[in-house]
């Protein structure tokens, strides 16, 4: 269920979704549809989470204890967070969850979920059946339920029909006494089918500008380069509350001109990443989620005061979930559950993640600056000895690991017998995640013109390793900023361009004529006309990598076998 696999182009969303949750309404009956069963007063005057206990890198495999349950519960209700969401009717996660907030008597009250899974019907109807028990058997905890998440939506990656949602939705409706709703994106219900909105009680909407400023940039003005610097970052998170705003305002207006003006409306799910995972470089950091949530937390007391707005907002999420893999690092905890800076205000500084900040570490964007055209016959990344008329970067090039940090790093150690350059080498640690591993030599602010490089240059360097089989080198032109990051490598395999893996040095030279027909689209680009190869924007001009898929190895490899690299250099 990865954010980042969605493209949320405009309002429009022809597919619908169902959402079968309690929503308010004082009972009113719309111009069509059911009598809406009124959200408790609690939805209000509680502050709302979204709740997954998982903290593996694998939750098909993982063991969900009631102890691990009971902290987490209880580090949210000493935060003041005392409704949460579920997603699912689960007896692993949902009944488990439920029966630890009864058996230690915590004060939290809990939006149900009932997860619905196209082309499944076995599943479905057992899942219903559970929601349905577990919606009577703690109805005393359970205000509401959701039926179906992200379903509808014209970018789902797991599509239910309308009909057949509502089918489901109903089913829930007449066998219990709470609001039923279904959670999906803001788009499909700027449009949803009355098939969908005369079977609910209220609209769980969710909204993500951080995920759009992705996907779609045009949605919203995240970079806001018209901004002085210093104010920048202000500027951005007050466009990104604006937007969340827009998009509930757009569902206001259209269940409105259905006749659905007593519809309440939730915000089902929106967050803000602590930490980039999945391209959201100058906009990911605990200060800017600080800075989200503050203006969402403004936003629902305003609501509640005026009586204009959403019900309530449930934020995504309580914890972190490696399992997501790149939509991970929205929690206000992190997986270790120490509190991140968005709520360290609620908490003792014990249980704090480790980093001070203040709101000057704000992230912002910063425009790409070109370097001008490298004329040099040598263009220089890393040596210890100078080479005559050679060109270097502009500025200090930084190694970054693939996965956010993750996958390895590289530290600078003493060479010993380089015939290349006698002095220090990069020594590369791959720390491998399922697919592989990758690191790049990147330029932070900057791009380089290297096009004088495309036909007859080469990419050079030295490498001593004994690591098996096949590597990835290559480079990286464009931004994912701007969503014109574009992949440039190629699969070396040990006798090709100089490469051995005996535990030697030698030196590895690859024209760059052999490296760009294997040239891609990033992860996470989506537009060819953007995401293309430009090597007059070259912002990683080294990269060396091993992604299993790309080099014939097994998923979950493992290897962490240390490599060398030293004289990298680009040549013509």
């Amino acid at each position: 269920m990865l954010r980042f696999s969605r493209l949320i182009h405009t309002v429009m969303a022809l597919v619908t979704a169902l959402l079968v949750v309690a929503c308010g309404g004082g009972g009113e009956v719309p111009a069509t549809g059911v009598a809406l069963r009124p959200l408790s007063a609690e939805f209000s005057s509680r502050k709302a989470v979204s709740y997954s206990p998982f903290r593996s890198t694998n939750r098909d495999t993982e063991t969900v204890t009631a102890a691990n349950v009971k902290q987490d519960l209880q580090l949210l209700v000493a935060g003041g967070f005392r409704l949460i969401r579920l997603f699912d009717s689960s007896d692993a996660v949902a009944k488990l969850t439920l029966q630890v907030i009864k058996d230690n008597g915590l004060d939290l009250k809990v939006m149900l979920g009932i997860y619905i899974v196209n082309g499944n019907d076995a599943f479905n109807q057992a899942e219903v059946a559970r929601g349905i028990a577990l919606a009577k058997a703690y109805s005393d905890v359970v205000l509401a339920v959701s039926v179906g998440n992200e379903t509808m939506v014209n970018w789902s990656f797991n599509p239910v029909a309308p009909a057949t949602m509502a089918g489901f939705i109903t089913t829930v409706r007449n066998a219990i006494t709470q609001p039923v709703t279904t959670d999906d994106n803001w788009a499909f219900y700027a449009s949803a089918p009355r098939t969908i909105t005369d079977v609910i009680d209220f609209a769980a909407v969710h909204t993500y500008p951080l995920a759009d400023s992705v996907y779609n940039a045009a949605l919203w003005d995240w970079q806001q380069a018209s901004v002085p610097a210093a104010t920048r970052a202000t500027a951005m998170m007050d466009a990104a509350i604006a937007a969340a705003r827009k998009d509930y305002t757009a569902v206001r207006t259209y269940l409105d001109s259905i006749g659905q003006t007593a519809m309440p409306i939730v915000i089902g799910e929106t967050g803000w990443k602590a930490v980039a995972s999945g391209g959201e470089s100058f906009r990911a950091h605990p200060v800017n989620q600080k800075m989200y949530f503050d203006r969402l937390t403004a936003w629902s007391n305003t609501a509640h005061t005026s009586g204009a707005g959403p019900t309530t907002i449930f934020y995504f999420e309580a914890f972190d979930e490696p399992w997501k893999g790149a939509d991970d690092k929205w929690g206000l905890f992190n997986v270790s559950r120490q509190a991140r800076y968005v709520v360290q205000g609620l908490y003792p500084a014990t249980t704090w993640e480790s980093g001070t900040y203040t709101a000057a570490d704000a992230l912002y964007y910063i425009p790409l600056t070109g370097n001008g055209t490298v004329t040099a016959s040598r263009y220089t990344l890393y040596a210890n000895t100078a080479t005559f008329n050679e060109a270097k970067p502009a500025e200090a090039a930084v190694w970054n690991a693939w996965d956010n940090g993750t996958t390895g790093f590289a530290t600078e150690v003493a060479t010993t017998a380089d015939p290349a350059d006698l002095v220090n080498s990069i020594e590369v640690t791959p720390k491998p995640a399922s697919w592989g591993w990758g690191l790049a030599l990147s330029l932070p602010t900057t791009a380089e013109d290297l096009s004088q490089f495309g036909a007859t240059g080469k990419l050079n360097f030295s490498l001593k390793t004994t690591y098996p089989g096949a590597i990835e080198v290559g480079f990286l032109t464009g931004v994912a900023t701007t969503g014109s990051a574009y992949d440039v490598y190629l699969a070396i395999q040990p006798g090709e361009y100089g490469y051995l893996n005996d535990g030697n040095w030698h030196t590895v030279s690859i024209p760059i004529s052999a490296i760009t027909p294997r040239g891609a689209m990033a992860f996470g680009m989506t537009d060819t006309t953007k995401s293309r190869l430009d090597l007059t924007k070259v912002t990683n001009p080294f990269v060396i990598a091993d992604r299993y898929a790309n080099t014939g190895k097994a998923q979950n490899s493992g290897h962490t076998t240390k490599l060398y690299v030293d004289a990298i250099h680009w040549s013509r």
